[in-house]
């Protein structure tokens, strides 16, 4: 009798102590997931782009009128920036092949003028604000255009002369930009180059006028930049 009523204590005992020996193995401290980590874009580091767009401008002629000048354009751009805080600053190189065109009719002495905006070129200085991945700056600097200038017969179109220039002179733009990808940002830039007034000469006919051609640009822009963004935030 007696072994029996220890064998019944041992096994109340036991399952008394399971419960809590389970609960004592099923307590656990909780698990922190990993926190998230948010990319900071950063700005700095060289960049190649290429653009496309739309451009116009008015030629001006002192002597035989004058006439707007529009059509396309598409180039290339390299350049460097500088991130300090929220701030960038960069520096750009661009050429662009244009084709912005157009003429008028002198019907005092019966002649038409044209002008063809052939090719630009842009070295500018750039300030930007930056929001994360977005960026809005502005940029200014020196502009070159090279352009060709005709005179014709406005009844038989024989040419009577024509000239061709570079010319040098100064332009200012505002624009924005967003990086989409570790090294790609894409953005829509404007710029007004102020070209000034020139005297030029025709040949073979013996004539000159003075010519003030000042041109708008509108693009869209595609970069490439070395590098990615260089530091997370949790």
């Amino acid at each position: 009798m007696k072994k029996y009523l220890l064998g019944t204590v041992a096994l109340v005992a036991l399952a008394i102590a399971t419960p809590a020996a389970a609960a004592d193995l099923g307590a656990r401290y909780p698990v922190k997931a990993p926190p998230m980590v948010e990319p900071v874009w950063n700005w700095t580091g060289f960049y190649v782009g290429i653009n496309g767009g739309y451009g116009w401008g008015d030629s001006k002629w002192g002597v035989l009128g004058s006439h707007d000048v529009d059509g396309g354009t598409v180039g290339g751009q390299i350049g460097y920036n500088w991130q300090i805080g929220p701030w960038v600053l960069g520096l750009e190189a661009q050429g662009n092949w244009a084709d912005l065109s157009g003429s008028n009719a002198n019907t005092l002495f019966g002649v038409t003028n044209h002008s063809k905006v052939d090719a630009f070129g842009l070295f500018t200085g750039k300030v930007g604000y930056a929001w994360n991945q977005f960026m809005l700056y502005a940029k200014g600097g020196a502009a070159v255009q090279s352009v060709e200038y005709s005179v014709s017969n406005t009844l038989n179109g024989v040419t009577l002369g024509s000239a061709d220039e570079t010319r040098w002179g100064a332009s200012v733009g505002v624009g924005f930009e967003y990086a989409f990808a570790p090294n790609w940002s894409a953005g829509l830039e404007y710029n007004h180059l102020f070209m000034g007034k020139d005297d030029i000469a025709f040949s073979p006919a013996n004539a000159s006028d003075r010519i003030r051609l000042d041109t708008d640009v509108f693009t869209g822009r595609i970069n490439y930049r070395f590098g990615g963004p260089v530091a997370t935030r949790y």
